[in-house]
């Protein structure tokens, strides 16, 4: 496999493992502020995205790649409110999204159909996460307007 291709894979699984550190530190929020249906949310959130890490090491070690592992940050939890975790999940979700069309692209040019292929499901999957999270935030906003508690609200858990 092609060595700029497999140092972008690698960091990729690193930005899914950090995307899982996120996830959970907004359930931890969650649950500090006793809202356990969107803690249970995140919780499932952090799971799946731990997933997605291991995939991606998977397939490096089929590719018979290095896998690199490189420090993560603990994420910013300066949260204000609900509204506030929710949008901050879309937007690094929309990151991710972008680094997955990048890779996707340079797998492209550097003829790597069987990446192009595996890459697929995770883009596929990321236009999923951003609709969940944007139909989260316009249930927040909602609520919000109609002075509605958190709480009651219904969370499906995709």
């Amino acid at each position: 496999m092609n060595e700029k291709l497999t140092e972008e894979l690698n960091l990729q699984m690193n930005r899914e493992f950090f995307s899982s550190y996120l996830y959970y530190a907004m359930n931890t929020y969650f649950k500090e502020i006793t809202l356990d249906g969107f803690a249970k949310y995140m919780k499932k959130q952090a799971k799946e995205e731990l997933k997605h890490a291991q995939g991606i090491h998977d397939y490096l070690i089929d590719r018979n790649a290095k896998i690199n592992y490189s420090r993560i940050e603990a994420p910013d939890i300066n949260w204000l409110n609900p509204l506030d975790v929710f949008e901050y999940a879309y937007k690094h979700e929309k990151f991710i999204t972008g680094h997955l069309h990048q890779l996707h692209k340079m797998a492209e040019e550097k003829n790597d159909l069987a990446c192009q292929i595996f890459l697929n499901g995770y883009i596929v999957e990321q236009v999923e996460e951003e609709a969940k999270f944007y139909k989260m935030i316009e249930r927040i906003k909602t609520n919000a307007e109609c002075n509605c508690n958190l709480n009651n609200l219904n969370i499906e858990l995709m």
